[in-house]
């Protein structure tokens, strides 16, 4: 009953006319800033933090604001991956397997569609985690040592091969590749240059936004120009715009379970939505009894990831209200953004700001709401982007590309890099090595190293501490399956689909 009195005041203070428009106007940036390729909701808090003290926001209402962009941004990312094979940011990496051969299919209507409505589940259900179980989870996650998460991402990598490649020796190349780039720059323990070859540039390793959008936007504008357009969404005959509610029903279990997986991916520190979206695609692909679909534009590798990712996006509130640990880089933004209004976030954060914490609970269930009214009436004006002639469409996209990279670091030998790296993926594609390990490499290496680094100086550099709890086991013993389960089972899925063809 408590419980319900304090969200009820939360609600008062959500819906006055200040913090209610605030709200939508964060929803409405937020979601154009995840559909700019390289951007994020990282990059975008940060960049829209100084309009909140400027407009002389008290906390709440710029808490309200920079939630509200946060949640939007996440929505935002799954648009410029479906339509264009670009992910908006990191979590909506995973969305391209299927999202964009849909889209290629004709369906762009559908798949955004239906991303949507998976957003919408994903984090309404998160918010509500996020309110009922924030002190129980926090306890949780404070079970999680550096032996915990370097076997959480022995896991991340170990089943890559049964998801971003038919082949597991290329995907395994592709991820010591990533891991491989990660690891170029200044040793965080030590000080020392790593694989730099001498240079300035690289001594603060490689910003895995310059990766991303080189292996992606580059690379999709080097392969349109091969093929004059024939393996591009772009000129493709649209379906009709409808909601597609078989593919809904279809996939609302689908949700759900994607739902409880990025929602734990999100409340451990440092794992993020990026793990999240992508234990939810992995773990969906898992129960599938037809894998052959994942790839190719089944729904349901649309409706994990994106319930996944949104759902991690509220669990990683949790430590960052309840603990003072930021869970993801974007709360890392926001912790910053709490600490700066004097307000220091821990468990004493409910009873000392109830204000602060209700408002912002009360005004992500409004969010949510406002994000879904507006996402699925404009997915006429999103898939128009695909009517756009390529001529004008590929410029611009490599513009924002090229602007949106430079104005991060200023840096010409980032563009350099940048379109380095759209060579490199460009070969990849024409050897059918996938490009997904190679950014989750870059993504989770540092903290994977970092991780057993910590590992060994508590343990005296003994590695048997890596196998030291139940979790830890539990977790080895799900990645060995994990790795070794598809070299098994190829054959027998095969099999059957051989001769329904």
């Amino acid at each position: 009953m408590d419980t319900l009195s304090l969200l009820a005041d939360g609600f008062a203070i959500a819906l006055t006319p200040g913090n209610l428009m605030l709200a939508v106007i964060g929803c409405v940036l937020g979601t154009i800033i995840g559909a700019l390729p390289g951007l994020g909701p990282s990059n975008g808090v940060a960049i829209l933090i100084p309009l909140a003290f400027s407009l002389g926001l008290d906390a709440t209402a710029a808490l309200v604001l920079m939630t509200a962009v946060y949640y939007g941004a996440m929505y935002g990312g799954r648009i410029s991956s479906i339509l264009l094979n670009i992910p908006g940011d990191e979590p909506a990496l995973m969305t391209t397997l299927d999202g964009y051969p849909m889209a290629r299919q004709g369906r762009a209507g559908d798949a955004l569609v239906l991303s949507g409505v998976a957003s919408f589940v994903g984090a309404f259900l998160a918010t509500l985690g996020l309110m009922l179980l924030a002190p129980w989870l926090a306890r949780l996650a404070f079970r999680f040592g550096p032996a915990e998460y370097f076997a959480l991402y022995i896991l991340a990598f170990s089943t890559l091969g049964g998801i971003a490649s038919g082949n597991q020796a290329k995907a395994l190349i592709a991820t010591c590749i990533g891991l491989g780039i990660a690891m170029i720059g200044l040793d965080n323990a030590t000080g020392m240059p790593r694989f730099t070859f001498g240079s300035m540039q690289m001594m603060d390793g490689i910003d895995f936004l310059v990766a991303i959008v080189g292996l992606f936007a580059v690379t999709e504008v080097f392969v349109f120009i091969e093929s004059h357009g024939r393996e591009s969404a772009l000129g493709v005959k649209l379906g009709r715009i409808r909601v597609p509610w078989s593919d809904i029903r279809a996939t609302f279990t689908t949700m759900l379970r994607a739902t409880g997986i990025g929602f734990i991916a999100g409340i451990l520190p440092g794992a993020g939505a990026s793990l999240g979206s992508f234990l939810a695609y992995m773990g969906e692909k898992a129960i599938a009894k037809d894998k052959s679909r994942f790839g190719k534009g089944d729904p349901r590798g649309i409706a994990a990831p994106e319930a996944g990712n949104n759902a991690a996006a509220g669990g990683a509130l949790v430590p960052m209200l309840t603990l003072g640990v930021p869970g993801s880089g974007t709360t890392a933004v926001l912790l910053a953004l709490l600490m700066t209004l004097n307000i220091t976030p821990g468990p004493t954060l409910f009873t000392d700001r109830p204000d602060v914490v209700w408002g912002l609970i009360a005004s992500l269930l409004i969010a949510n709401i406002v994000l879904l009214v507006l996402n699925v009436p404009l997915v006429k004006l999103f898939v128009k982007i695909l009517m756009v002639p390529p001529s004008v469409l590929l410029p611009g996209v490599t513009m924002i590309s090229f602007v949106g990279i430079y104005s991060l670091s200023g840096s010409s030998f980032d563009l350099l890099m940048m379109i380095g790296f759209g060579v490199m993926g460009y070969f990849f594609r024409k050897l059918d090595v996938p490009t997904v390990p190679i950014i989750l490499g870059i993504l989770l290496g540092n903290n994977m190293e970092d991780s057993l680094r910590r590992a060994m100086v508590i343990s005296g550099g003994d590695w048997t501490y890596l196998f030291s709890s139940p979790i830890a086991i539990g977790l080895w013993i799900a990645a060995a399956l994990g790795f070794m389960a598809p070299m098994f089972l190829r054959g027998v899925l095969k099999r059957p689909q051989a001769i329904t063809d």
